[in-house]
């Protein structure tokens, strides 16, 4: 353990000694840190929006409009919302819009919506967008068909850069995770995501967690990594 995971490790330990009530988050990090425990977040639909495609779709120079915050620092859930329509002009409407603005619109659907839309849709990490499906996006002051815009995201951890040095995890490593739960499960191909300000969270979509019996609040622990 080097000097800055055990000056941290101390901190939390004296604060949990002196306040152990109002310390129940540190109790449960601490629990979490001892057994590779990672809690679990299900990410329905939603999507990403840049500004040029905000312009179009709520018009030129809109702003979004907070309605709460979310898990990780700077996010938050806008008042926004769209409607998404497939080459077959199925659709999926009320798809909550997520903040900040973007530098590229990406949308993030499960498998069951894919099919509902009659899309085929990769499973990609955020971001990697070079082959996504291309969807159309309808809001209140227009539409726009963009290309290479949809993934089906890929199950991942954000993890703290402290805390992936005292697991030893590294950045974009792969690891299982295993689940207990009434359908327990071994979940591999998870991506580490690591950054100075992640706060430690898996993400997975609602197929997944249905599939093994996982709700928001689950946890789940890393088993092995790649």
């Amino acid at each position: 353990m080097d000097q800055a995971t055990l000056v941290e490790y101390i901190a939390r330990e004296v604060l949990a000694h002196l306040n152990p009530l109002s310390g129940g988050a540190w109790a449960v990090e601490r629990q979490a840190l001892a057994a590779k425990g990672v809690p679990v977040a299900v990410s329905v639909r939603h999507i990403h929006l840049a500004q040029p495609e905000i312009d179009i779709l709520f018009g030129p120079g809109y702003a979004l409009h907070k309605q709460r915050d979310l898990y990780q620092p700077g996010e938050f859930a806008a008042e926004e919302v769209v409607t998404l329509v497939g080459p077959r002009l199925r659709s999926l409407s009320n798809v909550r819009v997520l903040g900040p603005v973007r530098k590229r619109t990406q949308v993030e659907i499960s498998r069951t919506d894919a099919i509902t839309l009659g899309l085929k849709v990769p499973v990609r990490p955020s971001g990697q967008l070079k082959g996504a499906a291309t969807l159309t996006l309808v809001g209140p002051r227009g539409s726009i068909t963009l290309p290479e815009c949809c993934i089906v995201a890929n199950r991942h951890i954000h993890i703290s850069t402290v805390q992936a040095r005292t697991w030893g995890l590294r950045d974009d490593q792969r690891v299982s995770v295993s689940v207990r739960s009434e359908r327990p499960a071994v979940l591999g191909d998870v991506q580490i995501r690591v950054a100075d300000t992640f706060k430690l969270v898996m993400h997975i979509d609602t197929d997944d967690a249905n599939a093994v019996g996982l709700t928001c609040g689950s946890t789940v622990e890393i088993t092995d990594g790649e």
